[in-house]
């Protein structure tokens, strides 16, 4: 297959390359020299979508990109950076898309379990409501903007993606450093929601996504079995062999973060429900077989 690969340079996408070795990639992004340092010079690389007139010539588009949510904090214009890099991304795809006499047959674009905003400690699932606020917002004007691809043509799979778990990258990189000194710990009460899924899932899936032409629609990408963050910090600091006892106040995440820091506090239990459905089987469906693979 010819696949276009957004977002191939991130921390999820440069494992998806590499499991995609077979097929015929085009990458692309605006840093081509980069790109081809960390993936290889023997993929076809595009810096823009705005000279192509169209997609006729590709297989399936794999959509990934957009500015990491945690990266700044989220000032108006971290915000509209945050909600423009994917949007536009994504509607430019669409466009070209519908533009096509004979277009991809497949469009996997992702999305976050942050389209469900805050949910206490009740399980949801692909078919839950919603709480609006800014994520949900991101998530909403993103999946719809993807969704508008959808014909008898080409099929839309939406990937609602949790806390990605791996080497080198994602939300343990920034989790790691105080956890290693023993300083690691609950946020707050601990009880609020951590879905997770291991990379290697989350990759395996949209293999499996793109494999299987009878797929469409929404599936959240989150390992079976959500925890708590108390549960989440115990098995962290189990696999690191180091105490997991200090806990962070609340108040001090929000001063250091500000709106951000309710991506820490508040969380979702989430059920991959659609997604076993579909007859997909995680290799990592518990968080300490999870965390003792990634960090041993």
């Amino acid at each position: 297959m010819r696949i276009l690969i957004t977002g191939a340079t991130g921390f999820v996408g440069k494992q998806l390359v590499k499991s995609l070795g077979e097929h015929q990639l085009i990458i692309l992004t605006r840093n081509v020299s980069n790109g081809k340092s960390l993936l290889g010079s023997h993929h076809q690389y595009w810096q823009t979508l705005a000279d192509k007139p169209d997609l006729n010539d590709i297989d399936a588009v794999i959509n990934l990109a957009g500015e990491p949510i945690v990266n700044k904090r989220w000032s108006n214009k971290q915000k509209k950076l945050i909600c423009d890099s994917r949007w536009d991304i994504t509607s430019a795809l669409t466009q070209l898309i519908r533009k096509s006499t004979n277009p991809p047959h497949t469009f996997i674009s992702a999305s976050a379990i942050g389209y469900y905003g805050r949910q206490g400690n009740a399980p949801i699932d692909e078919t839950s409501g919603f709480n609006a606020e800014f994520s949900h917002d991101i998530c909403q004007e993103w999946e719809n903007i993807a969704l508008q691809a959808q014909s008898q043509h080409t099929r839309v799979c939406i990937t609602r993606i949790g806390i990605v778990l791996g080497k080198n990258g994602g939300a343990l990189a920034k989790m790691l450093p105080p956890f290693k000194l023993g300083l690691g710990g609950p946020i707050g009460n601990g009880e609020q929601g951590m879905s997770w899924i291991h990379i290697d899932d989350l990759i395996r899936l949209l293999c499996y996504l793109l494999s299987n032409p009878n797929l469409q629609g929404i599936y959240n990408a989150t390992a079976p079995q959500p925890v708590s963050n108390a549960e989440f910090a115990k098995a962290l600091g189990s696999a690191l062999n180091r105490p997991a006892k200090i806990t962070t106040p609340p108040l001090a995440l929000r001063l250091a973060m500000g709106e951000m820091s309710e991506l820490l506090t508040t969380g979702q239990f989430v059920l991959p429900k659609r997604t076993l459905a579909a007859g997909f089987g995680f290799q990592y469906r518990d968080i300490n077989s999870a965390l003792q693979q990634v960090i041993n």
